[in-house]
C-alpha cells in the first residue's frame, strides 16, 4: 500500500478558546514533539577511548568526545547509546571492572586539548552495564585523563583529573576513592594550572602506580602545552607517597606524558614525553627533543628509544602489546614499532588517520580495535586489514544549512571529516543510508551554502576560511579564499617574525589570517554577492572571483605580548598555539535582511562593530552590551526576518574560563543592545541563536548543553529535550518551505523536528486556553520503495519523517478520555477516520495515515494467553484534496483544514486518480464481504479444534465439509487481499487479469455461500449429535 508522508504548508490560523491569564511554557509540555536523527554515520566521529570486557570480547564500550558512550554486545555489529541523558556529552575515559564487568566508570570531559574540546562534569558510575548512571563527584575537574580500577577491590578507584582547559581551578590532580566513589582523597596536587593526564597501575602489584602531571592552558589567542608542573611520578604504597622519576629523562620543561606498562613483565614501562623546539601549530616540532622512553626497572631509569611522538598535546599515548614487548603502538598518527620503539612504521590506512586509542587483545595480538576521529576499526591480522564500523552516527557539525530541493538537502561541515550533503528524507523504506551522503570537501568542514540562484553551485568551506565554489554536476572546484595574493603555505604560522634558524618561506608570507571557523555568507539582496572574514571583512560581487577589503576589524593586538599562565611564549613552548595559528580574526558576520549595506561583524578578541554604509565606515558598539566582559568571543549573529534593524548575537566566553550565558538583541540597527538571557540555566554557553521566520517572539538557542526555545522574545527559556540526548547544538536553521527545524549537533549528527507550526503558534496567550489545535502542514501520499539488497545488521538507517499528516494539539490540563475526540472529515462533512488522541496535559502530535477507517478485522483466535487480535487492514487511501481535523475537548470544538496531495513524483490525471480510488472501495467491499462470510465457519472450525483438545471424538468424514469450506474461505480471503495490495501499489487502470480476478472472486462468494448453507443444514447437525449443550457447534 501507499505509505503517506507530511509536508508542511500552514493553511489556517489557530482556533482556540480565549482567556485572559497567560501560562508559562515548560520543557515537559514539549515532550510530545519527537525529533528524528538522520545521521550521517558514513564518516562516524571522534572515538576517545575503548573498554573491552576481557571475559566476553564481544562486549565493549566506545567513549566519544561529544557523543556520549556506546556499547556493543556482538563485537561491533550493532551499538546502542548508553550514556546520553546525563549532565554532559563529552567523555575523556571509560573503564570496566574486569572482575565485575557490570561495574563501569566514565570520566567526562575529553582529554584532548583541542580548540574545540568540550568539558564534562566529573565521574559517573554504573552498576548495571551502562543502563543507569550515578554522578560520583569531581564535577569541576572538567577533563578526566584516565580512570584506573583496582583489579579485585571494586571500591578502590583512581582518577586522573586534568582540570579546566581554559583557566585555573582547584579541583585537579590525582584522586583516589576507597569507598566506590562516595568520597575522594587527592593524592597529587601541583597547582591550579597543573592536573594529571595519565595514571597506570602495575598489573602484578596494585600498590605501584605511575602518574603524569600535566601543565597546560588554552586561551582564545593561543595554547601553552607544558611547564614546570609537568612531570612523571611513582608510588609504591597505593598513592600515599610519591617520588618524581627523572633518571634518564631530559632536562627542561615537559608537555604531555603518556604511560603504558608491559603486562607480562611490569618491570618494562614505556612513556611518551613531549619536548621540542619551534612547534609549527599543526602536527610536529621542527626539532623533537624527547619522544618515546623505555624503562626496564619499573621507572628507576630510562632509555631514549626514539623521538616519535606526533602532535602530543592531542593524543600523546603509547601502548605496548600485552603479549609482545617489542610491539609498541603510538597514537595520533597510527603507527607501530617492532623493535621496542626504536623505529616506527605509519602504514597507509583504509581508516581515518588521526588516531586516539588502540586496544590489543591480551590473548591474541592479531585482534586489535582502534578508535580515531572517524570512528572504530577492528582488525584480526594486527592492523593489516580493518573492518570499519559504519553505523555510529557521531558526526560533529560546526555549521548546517539547507537547500530548496524536494526533498530538501542538508549541508554541513564536520570536525576533521570534511563537508557533506545528504537528503533530509528519502522515498526509500530504509530511510537515509550512508550511500545517500556525498562529500563536498575535505579537512575540517564548516559552513556550506547552496547558491541562491543555482543550487548546482555550492560554496564549501574548510578550516581557516578555506572557501571554494563547487559545481555539483561536474565536480569542478575553484578556490575563492580572499586575501592570498602570494599564495598559501598552510596554517602553520604562529609568529609574526620567525626566529633565528627557522627557514622563512621563499616566496612570500603565509596565507592571510583566518579563524578556525571562518565566517562567510551569501547576500540576501544579491545572489552574486558574498561577504567573508579573515582578519579583514571582504566583499565580492562576482561569486568570489574578485574581492574588496572592507577593513581590518580586529584590535590588531600582537598576541606574542599576551601571557598564558603568567608567561609569554618562546621557541621552547610545548605545542605552542596548536589549533590557533592566527589571532585576532573575525568570527561572525551578518547583514540585515531588509536593509542592504547594514552589516554586523564580531571578532575573537571581543569587538562587535556595525556598519550602516556597506563597510565604508564602522562603529564599535562592544561597550553597549551591558554585563559583557571585555574580550569575549562573538559567535553568531542573527538578523530578523520580520523587522529591519532587529538583530541578535550569541556570545561565549568559555575560552576565558567564563561559562556564563551571553545573548543580546538590538532593535535599532546595532546602536543599543539588551540582554535576553532571561532565566536560562547557568553555564550552558551560547553557540547559536535563530529567530523564527513566522513568529518574531519565538527564538531558538543552541548551547553547549542543550537546545532552548523562548516564546516571548527571550524573557523566558525552556529546554526542548523530548527524545534528544544531551548534546552541543552548534547551529540550526528553519527550512523556509517545509517549516522543519534542522539542528546541527557537534557529536550526534543532524536532528530534525518536522513541521513546527505548533511551536510557532504556542504563544503565551494560547497556553492559557483549555485547548488548541494548530495549523496542519500539507501531507503528501508518498509511495516508499524497497530498493536495497541484503544488508546485514551493521547498517545505518537515518530516520525518515513518519508518514501521514501531523496533527498537533495542546491541552492545558488533563481531561477524561471520554471528553476528548480527534476526527478527520472531508469537505462534505463525511467522517473519514477517527484518531486516538492522548488526554494528558501538554503539546501532542497525532499522525493520520491519510487513509479511511480500517477495514473489518478477522476473528481473534483464542490461545494460551487469552485472545489475540485478528488481522485488520487499513482503509483505502484518501483522494488528494482538502480535509478538516476536528478536536473536541469537553464539548468545545477546534478545527483546522489542511491539504493532502499526491506523491510529488507523480503526474496523474485527476479523473484517473478518482476512478482508481473508487476501485479501491470496490475491492474493500468485496474483501469485507469475504470476512463476514468466513467468520462464522471459522469459529465453528476453532470450536472443533477445542473439542479435539478436550478429547471429544468427532468423525473425520463428517468434519470434511466444514474443513473444506474453511480452507476455501481462507484462500478466497488471501486472494482478495492480494488483489487489493496489487491494485493499491499502482495508481491507474486495472489490468485485464485484475478485472478478471475481481469478477471471479465475486462469483466465488456466491458459490461458497451455497456450499456454506449445505454445511449449516447437513454437517453441523450431524456433528452436534451426542454433544453436550456447551459443546454444540454453531454457524450463525
Amino acid at each position: 500500500m501507499l505509505n503517506m508522508k507530511l509536508r508542511v504548508t500552514a493553511l489556517l490560523a489557530i482556533l482556540a478558546i480565549t482567556t485572559t491569564q497567560a501560562q508559562q511554557l515548560t520543557s515537559e509540555m514539549l515532550n510530545g514533539l519527537k525529533l528524528r536523527n538522520i545521521g550521517p554515520a558514513t564518516m562516524s566521529g571522534r572515538i576517545v577511548d575503548l573498554a573491552v570486557v576481557e571475559s566476553d570480547l564481544y562486549t565493549f564500550y566506545a567513549a566519544t568526545s561529544t557523543g556520549g558512550v556506546w556499547k556493543t554486545t556482538n563485537n561491533g555489529i550493532t551499538f546502542e547509546p548508553v550514556f546520553e541523558k546525563e549532565g554532559t556529552h563529552s567523555v575523556g575515559d571509560i573503564a570496566v571492572h574486569q572482575a565485575q564487568p557490570n561495574i563501569v566508570w566514565v570520566g567526562t570531559g575529553e582529554r584532548a586539548n583541542r580548540q574545540s574540546s568540550s568539558w564534562g562534569d566529573g565521574v559517573y558510575k554504573s552498576h548495571d552495564g551502562g543502563k543507569t548512571w550515578t554522578n560520583m563527584g569531581l564535577k569541576d575537574s572538567h577533563h578526566i585523563g584516565r580512570i584506573v580500577l583496582h583489579p579485585t577491590d571494586t571500591n578502590i578507584v583512581y582518577v586522573a583529573a586534568m582540570g579546566h582547559l581554559w583557566g585555573p581551578n582547584e579541583e585537579r590532580g590525582l584522586y583516589k576513592s576507597t569507598d566506590g566513589g562516595n568520597t575522594w582523597d587527592r593524592l597529587i596536587y601541583v597547582d591550579e594550572d597543573t592536573g594529571v593526564v595519565d595514571v597506570a597501575m602495575d598489573p602484578e602489584d596494585s600498590n605501584i602506580l605511575y602518574a603524569a602531571t600535566y601543565q597546560r592552558r588554552r586561551r582564545p589567542y593561543g595554547f601553552d602545552g607544558g611547564g614546570p608542573g609537568s612531570a612523571l611520578h611513582k608510588s609504591t604504597d597505593g598513592g600515599k607517597t610519591w617520588k618524581e622519576l627523572t633518571n634518564g629523562l631530559p632536562e627542561g620543561e615537559y608537555g604531555r606524558i603518556g604511560i603504558t606498562i608491559y603486562r607480562k613483565n611490569p618491570d618494562v614501562v614505556f612513556i611518551s614525553l613531549e619536548q621540542g623546539f619551534q612547534y609549527n601549530a599543526s602536527t610536529a616540532y621542527n626539532e623533537r627533543r624527547a619522544g618515546l622512553y623505555r624503562s626496564k626497572d619499573k621507572g628507576e631509569s630510562w632509555e631514549h628509544m626514539s623521538d616519535w611522538n606526533p602532535r602530543p598535546m592531542y593524543a600523546s599515548q603509547p601502548l605496548v602489546d600485552p603479549s609482545d614487548e617489542s610491539r609498541v603502538y603510538m597514537m595520533n598518527q597510527y603507527s607501530y614499532s617492532s623493535d621496542s620503539g626504536r623505529t616506527f612504521t605509519a602504514p597507509r590506512q583504509s581508516l581515518h588517520g588521526d588516531d586516539r586509542i588502540i586496544w590489543v587483545n591480551p590473548n591474541d595480538s592479531r585482534h586489535v580495535i582502534k578508535g580515531d576521529d572517524g570512528g572504530i576499526g577492528i582488525s584480526y591480522d594486527r592492523g593489516i586489514k580493518w573492518l570499519y564500523v559504519s553505523n555510529l552516527p557521531l558526526s560533529q557539525y560546526y555549521r548546517v544549512s539547507v537547500d530548496m530541493a524536494k526533498p530538501y538537502n542538508v549541508y554541513g561541515g564536520l570536525q576533521d571529516n570534511g563537508s557533506w550533503v545528504g537528503p533530509s528524507e528519502t522515498y526509500r523504506r530504509d530511510g537515509i543510508i550512508n550511500a545517500d551522503w556525498k562529500r563536498l570537501g575535505g579537512g575540517d568542514g564548516f559552513l556550506n551554502l547552496a547558491h541562491h540562484a543555482n543550487s548546482d553551485v555550492v560554496y564549501t568551506e574548510s578550516q581557516y576560511l578555506g572557501l571554494a565554489r563547487l559545481d555539483m554536476n561536474t565536480g569542478q572546484r575553484q578556490s575563492i579564499r580572499p586575501g592570498d595574493p602570494q599564495g598559501k603555505i598552510g596554517a602553520r604560522r604562529n609568529w609574526d617574525a620567525w626566529g633565528p634558524g627557522v627557514p622563512e618561506p621563499e616566496l612570500g608570507n603565509a596565507m592571510a589570517p583566518g579563524n578556525w571557523d571562518g565566517p562567510f555568507f551569501l547576500s540576501y539582496h544579491d545572489p552574486h554577492t558574498i561577504y567573508a572574514g579573515t582578519d579583514q571583512l571582504w566583499k565580492s560581487t562576482d561569486n568570489g572571483a574578485t574581492w574588496k577589503s572592507l577593513g581590518n576589524l580586529t584590535t590588531k593586538v600582537n598576541r606574542r605580548e599576551l601571557k598564558i599562565m603568567g608567561r609569554r611564549a618562546d621557541e621552547h613552548t610545548p605545542s605552542l598555539d596548536d589549533g590557533i595559528p592566527y589571532y585576532p580574526t573575525l568570527t561572525a558576520i551578518a547583514e540585515d535582511k531588509h536593509k542592504p549595506g547594514m552589516l554586523y561583524a564580531g571578532t575573537d578578541d571581543g569587538l562587535l562593530q556595525v556598519s550602516w554604509d556597506d563597510g565604508q565606515t564602522w562603529n564599535d558598539v562592544s561597550g553597549q552590551l551591558n554585563g559583557l566582559p571585555k574580550g569575549t568571543w562573538i559567535n553568531t549573529f542573527e538578523t530578523s526576518s520580520h523587522t529591519a534593524g532587529t538583530a541578535y548575537v550569541a556570545i561565549n566566553n568559555y575560552r576565558n574560563n567564563d561559562f556564563n550565558n551571553y545573548v543580546y538583541k538590538t532593535n535599532d540597527f546595532g546602536k543599543t543592545w539588551t540582554s535576553i538571557e532571561g532565566d536560562l540555566p547557568a553555564d550552558r554557553v551560547a553557540r547559536t541563536l535563530r529567530e523564527d521566520p513566522k513568529n518574531p517572539n519565538l527564538l531558538y538557542l543552541g548551547t553547549e548543553l542543550g537546545l532552548f526555545i523562548s516564546n516571548n522574545g527571550g524573557k523566558n527559556w525552556v529546554e526542548l529535550k523530548s527524545n534528544m540526548p544531551t548534546l552541543p547544538f552548534n547551529d540550526l536553521v528553519i527550512h523556509p518551505r517545509d517549516n522543519d527545524l534542522v539542528l546541527g549537533t557537534h557529536g550526534r549528527g543532524v536532528w530534525i523536528l518536522d513541521e513546527i507550526s505548533a511551536l510557532q503558534e504556542l504563544t503565551p496567550e494560547v497556553l492559557s486556553q483549555q485547548a488548541a489545535l494548530f495549523s496542519i502542514g500539507e501531507a503528501e501520499q508518498i509511495n516508499y520503495t524497497n530498493d536495497g539488497a541484503h544488508t546485514g545488521d551493521m547498517y545505518y538507517r537515518g530516520e525518515n519523517p513518519r508518514y501521514g499528516a501531523k496533527i498537533d494539539y495542546y491541552l492545558k490540563s488533563e481531561v477524561s478520555k471520554e471528553n476528548i475526540t480527534l476526527e478527520v472529515f472531508d469537505l462534505s462533512g463525511k467522517l473519514v477516520q477517527t484518531l486516538n488522541p492522548t488526554n494528558k496535559a501538554g503539546l501532542h502530535r497525532v499522525h493520520w495515515n491519510l487513509q479511511h477507517e480500517s477495514l473489518k478485522a478477522t476473528n481473534s483466535r483464542p490461545n494460551s494467553n487469552g485472545r489475540r487480535r485478528g488481522y485488520q487492514m487499513g482503509g483505502p487511501v484518501v483522494m488528494p484534496g482538502v480535509y478538516v481535523a476536528k478536536l473536541t475537548v469537553n464539548g468545545q470544538q477546534y478545527e483546522q483544514s489542511f491539504k493532502v496531495s499526491d506523491d510529488p513524483r507523480l503526474n496523474i490525471d485527476i479523473d484517473v486518480r478518482r476512478e482508481w480510488n473508487e476501485s479501491l472501495f470496490e475491492i474493500t467491499s468485496l474483501y469485507e464481504q469475504v470476512i463476514d462470510e468466513m467468520k462464522a465457519t471459522q469459529l465453528a472450525g476453532w470450536k472443533v479444534d477445542e473439542l479435539k483438545k478436550e478429547g471429544v471424538s468427532l468423525d473425520e468424514k463428517t468434519l470434511a465439509p466444514l474443513d473444506e469450506i474453511n480452507r476455501k474461505y481462507n484462500e478466497l480471503f488471501s486472494r482478495t487481499r492480494s488483489l487489493y495490495f496489487e491494485v493499491s501499489s499502482y495508481i491507474g487502470p486495472w489490468t485485464t487479469d485484475q478485472h478478471a480476478q475481481f469478477n471471479y472472486y465475486t462469483s466465488m462468494i456466491s458459490k461458497l455461500a451455497a456450499e456454506r448453507e449445505q454445511v449449516v443444514k447437513n454437517t453441523i447437525p450431524r456433528l452436534n449429535r451426542g454433544l453436550k449443550k456447551d459443546q454444540k457447534i454453531t454457524i450463525e
